[in-house]
């Protein structure tokens, strides 16, 4: 039995060899400067304002216990410090040392020029862009949702 006809090209496929190939891009690019693409991610945004480490795990779109290990990393290479809160003695903000600003400033311009290059075959870059963070924003995925079942008494 044959198999079915494909009347369009395996998008899905292309956007995760993509994807996966600016990752690795990227990932070397940053490795010049001792970045991960995570440690830039965080850095810009405890750049942007005061914010914990959970509201930069979300951001970063990071799980709990990653999100810990790469602001280790920060810190022990001197470029974040943890701090308490100015507005919340319960919680602790990343704060970004001089060192840690240079390094984002750095970072940054390497992810610009990667970025440029993977873009400098398209024609119509602002069109791709464009059409990319629409599929991206209809495509929230939640994932599989737990059950939640009611407390026995």
């Amino acid at each position: 039995m044959p198999a079915p006809e494909r009347t369009e090209r395996d998008l899905t496929g292309l956007l995760n060899l993509a994807g996966h190939v600016l990752s690795n891009r990227l990932a070397a690019a940053l490795a010049e400067v001792d970045l991960t693409p995570r440690m830039q991610c965080v850095l810009v945004h405890a750049l942007e304002e005061e914010r914990t480490q959970i509201q930069l795990a979300a951001l970063a779109d990071l799980d709990k216990t990653t999100m810990v290990s790469t602001v280790d990393d920060l810190e022990r290479l001197g470029l974040a410090e943890r701090r308490p809160s100015a507005t919340d003695r319960r919680a602790r903000i990343i704060a970004v040392t001089d060192k840690g600003r240079h390094a984002a400033e750095e970072g940054q311009r390497i992810v610009d020029r990667v970025h440029a290059d993977a873009l400098s075959a398209i024609s119509d870059k602002s069109s791709f862009v464009l059409a990319l963070g629409e599929l991206a924003s209809t495509a929230r995925d939640p994932g599989p949702q737990p059950i939640r079942r009611a407390r026995g008494r």
